[in-house]
């Protein structure tokens, strides 16, 4: 995938990524090429070797049901417990993908990861296709206003304006990426919430990837908040005033 500059999405993308209290936002906005690269042809040549049980470029591939099936928002919100999938819709049609269409989804993850992750690996069943424009706009709209207010108003028109310049709306696909807790580059210490949409123009061959996460900045990496720590130096502190009034 070949980067594509564009300054209106790089405002909006350093717009998105703030610290408001107990919430850290890190949000990125870009756009992507479908030509290919040097590490894209190893890769799709990888994905579609026979030798390597691959598939054919235009051989289909099954997603898992939209965001919209399972919740009311397409965020994934973290949380300590997993579902055992017995509340996922009986019945559900699943959409289906080109290997090729998941070869550039997996391929832009890769772009802009990098060099932190790699997704090389990803299933198409880590991916949904989104219902509609409509759909994922006030699902983003909604989980953002929640977290900046009226500060992501001020946002919102450049933020869809710059997407539809860059992408034309009306003529994409979307997908998002939504990983299982031991895949997911978000789900760390911390994590809140996160979305990974990606607004593909087969006509134009290119792909607008947004994504953003909301993190405490509060939590370290052994999972133990500030908050947390005071509250042991409380106790440590009475602890230690009891023992010396016994020893008194």
């Amino acid at each position: 995938m070949k980067f594509l500059e564009n300054s209106k999405l790089e405002a909006v993308g350093a717009a998105l990524s703030s610290e408001m209290g107990d919430c850290k936002l890190d949000g990125r906005l870009e756009s992507y090429s479908c030509k290919m690269a040097g590490n894209d042809k190893r890769l799709f040549k990888e994905i579609t070797s026979e030798h390597e049980g691959g598939k054919k470029p235009n051989e289909l591939q099954a997603l898992s049901p939209p965001q919209s099936t399972l919740s009311s928002s397409p965020t994934k919100v973290y949380s300590r417990s997993i579902s055992d999938g017995d509340d996922e819709p009986r019945g559900y049609l699943c959409d289906t993908i080109s290997t090729k269409t998941l070869f550039h989804l997996i391929s832009t993850l890769n772009a802009s990861f990098n060099p932190d992750y790699d997704f090389s690996h990803a299933k198409s069943e880590e991916f949904s296709k989104e219902p509609s424009v409509n759909f994922v706009s006030n699902a983003v709209d909604s989980q953002l206003f929640s977290t900046l207010g009226d500060t992501y108003n001020n946002l919102k028109p450049q933020l869809w304006a710059s997407i539809n310049e860059e992408i034309s709306l009306p003529d994409c696909d979307i997908y998002s990426y939504n990983p299982d807790l031991s895949s997911d580059p978000f789900a760390e210490d911390g994590a809140i919430w996160s979305f990974n949409f990606f607004f593909y123009n087969k006509k134009m061959k290119r792909i607008v990837f947004l994504r953003c996460r909301c993190t405490n900045p509060l939590v370290g990496d052994s999972g133990y908040s500030q908050d947390d720590d005071d509250m042991f130096d409380d106790i440590n502190s009475l602890e230690q005033d009891d023992y010396d009034g016994y020893n008194k």
